[in-house]
């Protein structure tokens, strides 16, 4: 019998990680168990994904200590660029001269081999990878999760990390309002001609958006952003076994040729799109966070940014806890973490939401009503910078840990 912890965390992913060395950094230990080998999802290869990350998750990286070993790993967001079609009339996002970047791109690879290694120098967790959960228990008394092995473990908090398809969410019998967008986004690593500097473009087309994303230049020299296409479902097995030529032509036209000569540098790999909002997220010494609480669209490269608010936000809760002497599942403060994160998580995945139906209206006057709108944008001043300031998470109510300095 494995010793009982604070925090009983199922899911070592990105934001379970995360969540686990926050924790830590504030006290609190956890035993974090995932299904996946370490060595696997940290070998070369195994995802050529990249993500944004945005000004309030990166507080969270230097409040928690990795900023340093990241910076040097990361391509800076230096402006925005959002176009329909490539038309004239688009809007761009830049910080004031005296703030940081818009975000920070990363590969899925180096963020997962930063946060793997802090976690195993980190006493307060106990890692438990590659490990099966046959069984999961929860009480008055505190939570277990029983392994293939025959190992029980204890805490006195579960929390659900395990991504869209999480068996603890199913098993709590939660509703969950979800519908698919019936298009699928292909991922691929570009090399080009023309640097980026550090330019992301969200380029809108009817049948989805098609982002350019900037990332560190490779081992030679060469210019290199990450695409994320999204497709028609019924197109996507066509474009994923068109030829490199052809696939590449493809690229060439809807970049409008902006970064002259292009070639790839990964293997394409797609996954499908879908909505899903849980209706509460806690139980009875349960939270959850992540994709396991809300799945949304990748429009605006809020996904992750989202799960790191729900870390910093329990995080919060529980320290707050600590000080008036409650037990870590107590649920007046699940209560406090569930009405801190619910209305935000709502809004956020409902703008995305919203940003991929209005988008996606096909014809001249819809693209033209949608121009006139963001050209109106352009020139007003307060209302550009509310949606960057959005984008960048420094709105609201921030736990401490998103804040410059916690």
């Amino acid at each position: 019998m494995a010793e009982t912890r604070d925090l009983l965390i199922l899911g070592g992913g990105l934001v379970g990680m995360t969540l686990a060395l926050a924790a830590a950094r504030r006290g609190f230990t956890s035993h974090v168990v995932d299904r996946a080998d370490p060595a696997d999802v940290t070998a070369d290869g195994f995802d050529g994904r990249a993500t944004a990350i945005s000004t309030a998750s990166w507080n969270l990286f230097r409040n928690i200590g990795l900023a340093d070993t990241l910076e040097p790993h990361g391509c800076p967001i230096d402006s925005i660029a959002v176009s329909d079609q490539m038309k004239p009339g688009r809007i761009d996002f830049q910080p004031e001269p005296h703030e940081d970047s818009l975000g920070r791109m990363f590969a899925n690879r180096t963020l997962r081999v930063t946060l793997f290694d802090a976690a195993r120098a980190e006493e307060n967790i106990a890692w438990h990878a590659p490990a099966e959960i046959v069984d999961r228990q929860r009480d008055e008394f505190g939570a277990s999760a029983a392994l293939a092995d025959g190992t029980v473990l204890k805490g006195h908090l579960m929390v659900a990390a395990e991504g869209r398809g999480s068996p603890t969410r199913e098993e709590e019998g939660l509703n969950l309002a979800k519908w698919d967008y019936s298009h699928r986004a292909i991922i691929v690593g570009l090399d080009h001609e023309k640097p980026h500097e550090n330019v992301a473009w969200e380029i809108f087309y009817p049948d989805g958006p098609f982002a350019l994303l900037p990332v560190l230049d490779g081992p030679n020299g060469q210019h290199r952003s990450a695409l994320v296409w999204t497709v028609d479902e019924a197109d996507a097995e066509g474009i994923l076994k068109l030829s490199d030529r052809a696939f590449l032509a493809e690229v060439y036209d809807r970049m409008d040729r902006m970064f002259g000569t292009i070639g790839l540098n990964s293997k394409r790999s797609s996954y499908p799109l879908s909505f899903q909002h849980t209706s509460r997220l806690t139980g009875d010494r349960l939270a959850l966070v992540g994709d396991a609480a809300h799945g949304m669209h990748p429009i605006a490269g809020q996904g992750f940014n989202l799960g790191l608010r729900d870390v910093g936000a329990l995080v919060e809760v529980l320290s707050e806890g600590r000080r008036l002497g409650l037990d870590p599942g107590d649920a007046q403060m699940l209560k406090k973490y569930e009405e801190w994160r619910a209305l935000d998580a709502l809004m956020v995945m409902s703008a995305t939401d919203g940003l991929t139906r209005l988008f996606g209206v096909p014809g001249k006057l819809a693209s033209a009503v949608r121009r006139l709108g963001m050209g109106g944008v352009q020139r007003t001043g307060w209302l550009k910078d509310f949606f960057m300031n959005e984008a960048r998470g420094v709105t609201g109510e921030r736990p401490e840990l998103l804040r410059h300095r916690a």
